[in-house]
């Protein structure tokens, strides 16, 4: 009966052992720490939505499932590219239309593609040019020095409205039609150095400086009056002229002076100030240049009285 007994229990024993899970055991120890995750004994990553029974589930699927939603509902599609806006030129017309690089000159160029038309300024320095080009509309500021341009016609600048820097220096300019500048409505700036002008022509009243320096004006290139009406003029530079006389009168804007290398002689004592009101103050006029004349300023003391400075030139 014993032996019957302890066959029963050991049997009992054997099936219960056999009943339980085997499962390996992972010692993290040093030796593991080189061995990349794949090699690992049963490698699992956790996942919270794992079924019941599945014992490893793939690296990849660690992905929150949000995550992978966000990734996989949309279709991927290219994003269209922002247009590209039509550049625009000088005259305000479109790369596309006509009048691109400027209206054509006598030579069948274009402006534009002849000289170099940056935003609404003009370059057409050094060009061996014998003419004004025709100029895009749109010009602000005109530069054409050193060329060999001898006459200015009357409708070289017409409808420039908005033109306000003309500089034509080291040129050969000898003629100017009197209306050249005359109807430009913006005019501030002009440069007319280093030429053989005889004649200056009617000057708009915008004219806020003034260069006409190393020309040939001599006693009769500046009608009487000339810049009387220039309101707003504050620099005048009328070197190396040969001119025997001031040209009066001045504006009361007027700042700076230049008469220097000409042939003045004399000068009279309301030439800047007024005779009969001695406390006048002419406090713009800073800067009068009249070296290199045959007069002697110490002659004229009254003459400055109302100036901030004296004039500079010769004292003996």
């Amino acid at each position: 009966m014993q032996t019957f007994v302890n066959i029963f229990l050991g049997f009992f024993i054997f099936k219960s052992v056999g009943a339980a899970p085997i499962t390996d055991t992972i010692i993290y120890d040093s030796e593991f720490y080189d061995i990349p995750l794949g090699d690992l004994p049963h490698p699992f990553v956790y996942d919270e939505n794992e079924q019941p029974g599945q014992l490893e589930t793939e690296i990849g699927t660690a992905l929150p499932s949000i995550i992978q939603e966000s990734y996989s509902s949309a279709p991927l599609t290219e994003e269209p590219e922002e247009e590209a806006s039509t550049p625009k030129l000088i005259d305000g017309s479109s790369a596309q239309g006509s009048g691109v690089l400027g209206p054509q000159t006598q030579d069948g160029l274009p402006t534009c593609l002849l000289c170099a038309c940056l935003g609404t300024t003009v370059y057409c320095d050094d060009h061996e040019l014998e003419a004004v080009p025709p100029l895009p509309k749109e010009t602000m500021y005109f530069y054409s020095r050193y060329n060999r341009i001898r006459k200015i016609n009357r409708n070289d600048f017409a409808n420039l409205n908005n033109l306000k820097r003309i500089d034509l220096s080291a040129n050969f300019i000898s003629e100017i039609h009197e209306d050249a500048f005359r109807r430009l409505p913006q005019l501030e700036e002009l440069v007319l150095r280093d030429n053989r002008i005889r004649q200056l022509p009617e000057l708009p009243s915008t004219l806020t400086f003034i260069d006409v320096s190393k020309n040939r004006l001599g006693r009769k290139g500046i009608r009487n009056e000339a810049f009387k009406d220039l309101h707003e003029l504050q620099h005048l530079y009328i070197t190396d002229n040969n001119l025997d006389h001031i040209p009066l009168p001045l504006p009361e804007s007027l700042q700076a002076l230049h008469l220097q290398n000409n042939n003045i002689q004399e000068m009279h004592e309301d030439t800047f100030c007024k005779m009969k009101d001695f406390t006048y103050v002419r406090r713009a006029l800073e800067d009068i240049r009249l070296d290199g004349n045959p007069i002697n300023l110490s002659k004229t003391p009254y003459a400055y009285m109302c100036l901030p400075r004296l004039p500079v030139g010769n004292l003996i």
